[in-house]
């Protein structure tokens, strides 16, 4: 039995390391987002010593806290569209498997669908122009005016 828990938490550590949110993290291993929380906790090493706080911790500016933002969404991003590409090329509904699998991963790409959806929507409500001017793009023919 120890050793199923930690094949799961060394697979849930993995899976955030590679910048996986909990409940992604959770659909693909069919496992609690409070399950993934527990284990990450529990896969923590506690720090050698106690971390003193310096005196006056440097504020970082708005610029930089937005920069910083950016750069964790851009990779985000990049990892959301290699996974995307990974699950294209294993072509999961050509792959021979059991029922129960095939429903598992029917379940998890329905699952990471409705998330992407969701953050797709919210894009759109936030960056309402330019989400339209990329749809017209889309959706306009060559050459039309």
């Amino acid at each position: 039995m120890a050793t199923d828990v930690e094949e799961r938490r060394t697979q849930v550590r993995q899976l955030a390391q590679g910048g996986a949110s909990n409940r992604a993290i959770a659909a693909q291993l069919n496992i609690s987002k409070d399950t993934v929380a527990r284990d990450l906790r529990a896969t923590e090493a506690p720090p050698a010593e106690p971390v003193e706080e310096p005196a006056e911790a440097p504020v970082a500016t708005f610029a930089q806290r937005l920069a910083h933002r950016r750069t964790q969404t851009e990779t985000a991003m990049r990892q959301l569209s290699a996974a995307a590409q990974a699950v294209d090329d294993a072509r999961p509904a050509y792959t021979p498997a059991d029922e129960e699998t095939a429903l598992r991963w029917h379940d998890e790409l329905r699952a990471v669908v409705a998330q992407l959806t969701a953050c797709a929507d919210a894009f759109a409500e936030y960056y309402p122009d330019a989400v339209a001017r990329a749809t017209t793009c889309a959706t306009t023919p060559a050459g039309a005016p």
